[in-house]
């Protein structure tokens, strides 16, 4: 499918009535389960990748080249929209930026994230003017081809400014991004405030996972288009697998077994006719 074609076919999920949810994989087999699930859409987590790698998740834990071949595989096994949570965009400079969104579209990503941080525990957020200048390269490198999230992370940096983030996400939106997204907003009322201004574009939202008292229905009526889990699914499944490892250290080998069959998970790893 062109980039062009998928381009449309994703952002068209966004604008439908209700969005999508849009899990995010780690592997080959966690986004066959997710696409057997039924769901239209997959992301990448930064996180989640660079934990099956044993790094810990950080700018550039994982290397743009890994991270394209890790999301150009999901696409090819599953044949759904990928979103790149591609961290900074990979590079100092604006034109670093654009250049990662040129490699994104030939590895066939439907989508790509580009944030503001800037790897600087003094000043972990980029300054307004740059942040701003670094999504209006990717849109421009973009040209259609990709749907480009802008994305502040002033909350996960324990920078709760609601009024700086408004600002940097409608800016953003004003630059030509697609998808505006400021991930672990503290309520409700944030993600009211966040899609109200970016109106009418799309908002992705990834709940804290200190806070998981919302519903997908509540952030649909919010006005909510896109719903991520992040590092989420992978932290569950690995906490599966912490408590099946502390039944087989008790000597319990019924609760440590426990799953699908290895055929069952043979079937979705098959080649396809």
């Amino acid at each position: 499918m062109p980039g062009s074609e998928i381009y449309e076919h994703f952002l068209a999920l966004h604008t439908r009535t209700g969005g999508l949810v849009m899990p995010n994989a780690w592997d080959g087999l966690s986004a066959l389960m997710l696409a057997d699930a039924g769901f239209e859409a997959i992301g990448t987590s930064s996180a989640a990748l660079a934990a099956t790698l044993g790094r810990l998740d950080g700018r550039h834990a994982v290397s743009r080249q890994e991270h394209l071949d890790h999301a150009a595989l999901l696409a090819r096994l599953t044949g759904l929209p990928i979103n790149g949570d591609f961290e900074d965009g990979y590079g100092e400079t604006a034109q670093d930026v654009a250049a990662t969104v040129e490699a994104a579209v030939d590895a066939g990503l439907a989508g790509i994230g580009i944030e503001d941080t800037s790897g600087d525990p003094r000043r972990p957020l980029r300054p307004f003017d740059e942040a701003v200048d670094r999504v209006r390269h990717a849109v421009a490198a973009a040209r259609g081809r990709i749907v480009v999230t802008g994305r502040t992370d002033n909350f996960l940096q324990s920078r709760p400014d609601l009024d700086d983030t408004l600002r940097r996400l409608t800016a953003f939106a004003e630059a030509g991004a697609d998808v505006l997204y400021a991930p672990f907003p503290p309520d409700l009322a944030a993600v009211t405030a966040i899609v109200q201004a970016v109106a009418p574009k799309p908002v992705n939202v990834v709940v804290s996972p200190v806070d998981r008292t919302l519903s997908v229905a509540e952030l649909q009526q919010a006005g909510v288009r896109r719903i991520s889990l992040g590092v989420s699914l992978y932290a569950h499944t690995m906490g599966a697998l912490q408590q099946a490892a502390a039944a087989l250290a008790a000597g319990d080998l019924a609760t440590a077994t426990t799953g699908p069959s290895f055929g069952r998970l043979a079937r979705l790893l098959a080649p396809k006719a």
